[in-house]
């Protein structure tokens, strides 16, 4: 009795002390849409379900909290950026990747639930729900700048990427988001001191030397989601991103 005793004991030590360990373990998270983390649909995955392979997660935790359908507005209006930022402490870093569904007018319609005011701007519009409820919308730019200056306040380190590539061609080239989405990403990083990962640029290179007919394959059902292979290209261009940027912190975890 008293050896089944001591070997409870033992294990629920050996436990608690794993789950020591892991706590004190610094975390990426990561923030997005269904380009990011897209676990129920058939055929397709996000770059972010790949992305821990990359890291020595025995020292980094790997926390993907991004959700299919959602933009900035919603990510904050549904409450999911104030989870990652109850449980974000010094020394964690957070990758953000938006602009896919942002770019309907904002209202209070169907369409409109998702979007937000194109650009960089302080500027906002106020919005009243069917059941009298009031929403200020602002910018793309806006929300950036609250996750990243949310994250910095946390002592933690803030990443932001341009939106993947969508399989769209012009030219014999992809279409790239640097007129919009991927320029105003970039310009936000710029001006609050974050890192920044263009990784709509280092996709659109690997997708015009593979061309339109092998890139079809890394594209599931439509133009935007990506197949597994697809969510691994770009999981490698994230990498390649963050091994660009010697001074991120981040280098550190790499494999």
């Amino acid at each position: 009795m008293r050896s089944k005793t001591l070997a409870v004991l033992l294990s629920a030590f050996v436990l608690m002390s794993f789950v020591q360990l892991k706590d004190e373990r610094d975390t990426l998270y990561i923030i997005g849409d269904s380009t990011v983390r897209n676990p129920n649909a058939i055929g397709q995955l996000g770059w972010g379900s790949h992305i821990a392979e990359w890291f020595d997660t025995s020292r980094l935790a790997v926390s993907n909290q991004a959700m299919a359908g959602r933009s900035t507005r919603t990510f904050v209006k549904e409450g999911r950026w104030e989870r990652v930022l109850s449980t974000m402490k010094k020394g964690d870093f957070v990758i953000m990747q938006f602009g896919h569904n942002e770019g309907s007018k904002p209202d209070t319609g169907r369409a409109g639930y998702r979007g937000v005011i194109r650009g960089t701007g302080e500027d906002s519009i106020m919005l009243v729900w069917a059941d009298g409820k009031p929403e200020t919308v602002h910018s793309y730019g806006w929300y950036l700048r609250k996750f990243i200056r949310e994250a910095k306040a946390k002592g933690a380190t803030p990443i932001v990427a341009s939106m993947i590539p969508r399989n769209q061609w012009k030219d014999g080239k992809v279409v790239r988001s640097t007129k919009d989405f991927g320029l105003w990403a970039k310009q936000i990083a710029e001006e609050e001191s974050a890192f920044f990962i263009d990784l709509n640029g280092i996709t659109a290179d690997k997708y015009d030397l593979a061309g339109p007919e092998k890139v079809k394959e890394y594209f599931s059902t439509d133009h935007t989601h990506t197949s597994v292979e697809g969510a691994r290209i770009n999981a490698e261009s994230v990498v390649s991103g963050i091994k660009s940027l010697p001074a991120c912190a981040l280098n550190q975890y790499l494999k």
